[in-house]
Order: structure tokens, then C-alpha cells, then sequence
């Protein structure tokens, strides 16, 4: 079955420099799209895609928590590449920080980025897909919004705001024709990933897992790659899926073992 409702439609993506995000900007690109693809500057600099010839990917600096410009680089995308109707929100850092040592700052640079930032994405993406009643939305959170971690409260908490605001984001908007749907990725070999880890045994103490410290190991014994997440994000942006809002989709190789 090929996915349909992308040719020639305008796909705004955020967190486009990391493993996830280049992966959907490949795939949305390759189904017909023309993408808007944004990250903060840091991480576009040097950025080997940024540089080809390629006029139907458009990169652009942002940085998500800065709500007035979330809305300019929205206005801009349009401008640039039409009225947007597909987007992805793939933005978001990371804190491996033990709650008794989390600092007022810590928190709130990690819900800044990921809480605030979703909101101000979704916000300014909503505003201009309401009048033109169409719409399809994806938010990359984290299976970790539904299974406590350890030295990852701050992280998971602000995934789990980020679940919740999509989902009665999605009831607001599904009135006016506009789908919300969150994506639970579990361990994906990102750099976000591979930065956790001590050495090359890495890989396999995630998909072993670790009782000492309450985390399941991976029963499909392998970790995700960033098309697998990509995928599963395409699946839910096209028309196949278009029934379908508010659902939050794990994509853990059964690491929650959630239904």
C-alpha cells in the first residue's frame, strides 16, 4: 500500500537536524512534499543536507521556545512553501538528571524546550490551519511519558505534557478537518541515544535491559531506526490514516509492554 496526501503539499518540521527529523524530511520529501525543515542554528550549521540544491527542502534556525518566533518562522514557511497543511514536531532535548539533584534551572530549560516549545508549535500551527479546515499534525514524544525512568523526571515529565496538550489540542481542532496524533518512540539509535551511552556495549544493555534499575529490556531485540520512527509518522500525517486523532502510538519494539 502507498501512503497518499503528500504530493505537492507544504510539511512544516521542527527538530529537523536530528536522527528522527532527517529522516522525516527525507521521507516527506520523498513522497512529494515540500518541506520546511527547521532546528536550532547550532545544530544546522555544517549540516551536509542543508547544503545541496534540493528547492523542495527549505532549512531555516529556530528555536521552539520562543513562542513570537515559532509564529514568524510559521508565517515564513508559508510564505515559503505554501499553505501549510502536514507538520511534524520532532523538537526536544534531553536531561539524564536524579530528581533530588534537578535544579529550578534544569527543569526549566528541558520543559521550556519540550513542553513550551510543543505548545507554541502547536499554537501557531493551529492558527493557520483552522480557517483552511485541513490538517495533519504529529508530536514525537517518548514512550518514557508513560513509564517512569530513573534521572529522567524532568524528561519524562515534559513528554508527558507534551501527550496530554497534543491529545485536547487534537479535540479542539478535530471540529475544524485538523488530526493530532502523538508518536511514543522507545530507544531509537540517534545521537540522543548513543549519548547516554558508556561504551560500544550500549546497544545491547538497552535491548537487554536492566532490572536494578526498573527498565524492561526490548522484546523485539533490536533498536529502532530513525526511518522506523519516520514511518510510523508518515503513517499517521496521510490520508490512509485519516480517522484517526488523538491516538498516542508507541513505537517501542515492545519495550512498555502497552497495549
Amino acid at each position: 500500500m502507498k501512503l497518499e496526501g503528500f504530493s505537492n503539499r507544504a510539511a512544516f518540521v521542527t527538530g529537523a537536524a536530528g536522527g528522527i527529523g532527517l529522516a522525516l524530511v527525507a521521507a516527506l520529501h520523498a513522497a512529494g512534499a515540500r518541506v520546511f525543515a527547521t532546528d536550532i542554528p547550532e545544530a544546522l550549521d555544517g549540516l551536509p543536507e542543508r547544503d545541496s540544491s534540493n528547492e523542495a527542502v527549505h532549512w531555516h534556525g529556530l528555536d521552539v521556545s520562543d513562542p513570537l518566533a515559532v509564529a514568524d518562522c510559521v508565517a515564513l514557511a508559508e510564505e515559503t512553501v505554501g499553505p501549510l497543511s502536514l507538520a511534524v514536531h520532532a523538537a526536544g532535548i534531553l536531561s539524564t538528571t536524579s530528581v533530588l539533584d534537578l535544579t529550578p534551572a534544569e527543569w526549566e530549560r528541558v520543559m521550556s524546550v519540550n513542553a513550551g516549545g510543543c505548545f507554541n508549535v502547536l499554537q501557531a500551527l493551529g492558527r493557520v490551519m483552522l480557517p483552511r479546515g485541513k490538517g495533519s499534525i504529529v508530536v514525537v514524544g517518548s514512550n518514557a511519558a508513560g513509564v517512569p525512568r530513573q534521572n529522567m523526571a524532568a524528561y519524562a515529565a515534559s513528554k508527558a505534557a507534551i501527550a496530554m496538550l497534543t491529545r485536547c489540542v487534537g479535540l479542539e481542532l478535530a471540529g475544524h478537518g485538523i488530526r493530532c496524533n502523538i508518536l511514543a518512540p522507545g530507544s531509537t539509535l540517534t545521537p540522543m541515544q548513543t549519548g547516554m551511552w558508556a561504551d560500544e556495549s550500549g546497544a545491547a544493555k538497552v535491548i537487554a535491559g536492566d532490572p536494578s534499575s526498573y527498565r524492561t529490556g526490548i522484546p523485539l531485540g533490536k533498536l529502532a531506526a530513525p526511518e522506523d520512527i519516520a514511518a510510523a509518522a508518515m503513517f499517521l500525517l496521510s490520508d490512509q490514516a485519516g480517522q484517526i486523532t488523538m491516538t498516542d502510538l508507541y513505537v517501542d519494539g515492545g519495550a512498555t509492554l502497552r497495549a
